[in-house]
């Protein structure tokens, strides 16, 4: 069993910045060997074996079945069941991601899981790939390599950007994972260009991600608003409902109102609104049941706070 432990608070800024920009889609193995469902764990072990892999999807006209893993292998032939075929041992009841999911939820499930892949489907529940930790760890060394290369043929260091009231709005529309992320994203990079503090920067990346994700997640939709100024970075999320009817409740680590399907989606963990107060100087959330709700995260910007004087 595999465990990806990526996402932390000792997580340099760049590889965070980098997971929220992926998909899972710019990430996963589009080519993939698969089996019908009358093909013998035989077979399937000799298929696993030509092209070294640990898992074959059962599928059929992009259907997905099931899986066979080489865990399930090993059980067939210690029990002597090998001729059987797939359709009788696969299994069956099997954690998903969608592909237009942000990267850092396929993290996030191997971390929860321990499993070192999972199966991809798009929007319309066919499989169109598989995701496992070595293509994650690919992807990630890729994009670092091309990162250090522009680095290096950077000849004239930029001008930093001067600290001035900066303010922007962006609307978050429900279930919108495809665009997910992409607001904190954007917000991380104005940051950096001001040359503050590597770890503010990462406070504020999480509540504005956290935020964000909540509106796409729990909200009929809405609006998360960023503003710097001299010596604060404000960031305020309003949607149109459904509203808190407890918020004590829902402060609490853990506590989730998500559903099942929410759920499946490797959201509703009930740590979004928590994790936005661990990072923040100041908190507020208003909330009115079938109105909406209001959330504000302040961080200061302490005198000096540069990534210079680190």
């Amino acid at each position: 069993m595999n465990a990806l432990h990526l996402i932390n608070d000792d997580t340099p800024s760049f590889i965070l910045e980098m997971i929220f920009q992926l998909k899972v889609k710019d990430v996963m193995t589009r080519d993939i060997m698969t089996a019908d469902r009358q093909a013998s764990l035989k077979t399937i072990q000799h298929m696993m074996k030509a092209k070294a892999v640990t898992g074959i999807p059962i599928e059929e006209n992009k259907r997905l079945f099931g899986i066979v893993s080489l865990e399930d292998i090993i059980r067939a032939l210690e029990g002597g069941y090998i001729e059987d075929t797939a359709e009788k041992r696969m299994t069956r009841n099997l954690i998903v991601l969608e592909e237009d999911m942000p990267l850092s939820f396929a993290i996030n499930y191997m971390d929860k899981y321990r499993y070192g892949r999972f199966p991809v489907l798009n929007i319309s529940k066919e499989l169109v790939g598989i995701i496992t930790s070595r293509d994650i760890i690919n992807k990630l060394l890729l994009r670092i390599n091309e990162e250090m290369t522009q680095l290096e043929n950077r000849l004239v260091k930029e001008p930093d950007h001067t600290m001035d009231s900066y303010h922007k709005t962006y609307i978050c529309h429900r279930f919108d994972f495809e665009n997910a992320g992409r607001a904190s994203t954007e917000i991380k990079k104005y940051l950096k260009g001001l040359n503050l503090d590597r770890k503010l920067i990462r406070r504020v990346a999480v509540a504005s991600y956290e935020l964000e994700i909540n509106l796409v997640v729990h909200s009929q939709g809405g609006t998360l608003h960023f503003e710097a100024e001299n010596d604060r970075i404000r960031l305020t999320a309003a949607d149109q409902g459904p509203g808190i009817g407890d918020v004590d409740q829902v402060m609490k680590e853990g506590y989730s109102t998500a559903n099942d399907w929410i759920r499946s989606l490797g959201f509703g963990a009930g740590m979004g609104l928590p994790n936005v107060k661990r990072v923040s100087d100041e908190f507020a959330i208003k909330s009115k049941p079938g109105v909406g709700t209001t959330v504000i995260s302040e961080i200061v910007i302490k005198k000096g706070e540069t990534d210079e004087n680190k």
